[in-house]
């Protein structure tokens, strides 16, 4: 039996990657900050990634069950707001947990990995690779763990460690109802568009498919004998949007962003 920790599994695609993986006969150790309501796939773990010390005492009570095999990195926050009214402190705690976070884990897990020449997950977001307006800093977080996670396939290659991104598009998560807005936002300029392009986000997350499907492609990355760098999920629209970005003139592709997102230059 495989061992999986799987940060941020209180709920969402961290909930669900736990679940599935539990399924399919991982020993799974869902760690998040608090258990929410009802049980937790597996085993729960005290776990608030943007702590070294708690990051340390998760690990060292999972280590001492046995060997580490997977660690599926899902935690995460979202800031919303137009980058003119993102104060720093605001910008530092998205980063803070998205992407700092995500270096505590891998710091600590590395080495477990190391022995079982085992698999590490990044969750990063189709937003790491298409920009959001209203989403700017989490855009960036998520670009920023990008090129983490690239960078360090490179520095791990030859040690049986293998590294691979998952970019999941929309999915019906409650990342939608723990969106925090940015407290710059009241009064704001940007007010009347913010509004506009957020009806937007919150239209299409709740039409979205469950996350079941980014639980698959993460067991998919976790089980392959050659797992890809990176994986993109997400609706058919979402998924070729990676792709024009690339080959469309960036006039035409940011033009028909802002038709999407109800962008009016005002």
């Amino acid at each position: 039996m495989k061992t999986v920790v799987v940060t941020g599994a209180s709920s969402g695609i961290g909930r669900a990657c736990a679940t599935y993986l539990a399924s399919r006969g991982f020993r799974v150790f869902a760690a998040c900050r608090t258990p929410p309501p009802g049980a937790l796939p597996g085993t729960h773990v005290v776990m608030d990634v943007t702590s070294d010390a708690s990051v340390e005492h998760a690990f060292a009570t999972i280590a001492a069950a046995g060997p580490i095999d997977a660690v599926v990195q899902s935690a995460g926050i979202g800031y919303a707001g137009a980058i003119e009214d993102t104060s720093v402190e605001e910008a530092r705690a998205q980063f803070e947990t998205n992407f700092f976070g995500v270096l505590r884990v891998l710091r600590r897990a590395l080495p477990e990995l190391r022995r079982t020449g085992g698999r590490m997950i990044h969750v990063s977001s189709i937003a790491g690779h298409i920009a959001l307006p209203y989403q700017g800093l989490y855009s960036a977080s998520k670009f920023a763990l990008e090129g983490l996670t690239e960078a360090l396939q490179y520095e791990v290659h030859g040690s049986g460690v293998a590294v691979s991104l998952v970019a999941p598009g929309d999915f019906r998560t409650g990342f939608t109802a723990n969106r925090r807005t940015v407290a710059g936002a009241d009064g704001s300029r940007y007010a009347a568009q913010f509004e506009r392009t957020l009806t937007v986000f919150e239209a299409d997350e709740r039409g979205a498919p469950e996350p079941r499907e980014v639980a698959r492609v993460v067991h998919l990355a976790l089980t392959s004998r050659r797992p890809a760098l990176r994986y993109v999920v997400g609706v058919p629209l979402q998924r070729w949007a990676v792709v024009l970005k690339k080959i469309l003139p960036w006039r035409l592709f940011s033009a028909v962003l802002r038709a999407i997102y109800k962008i009016r230059g005002e």
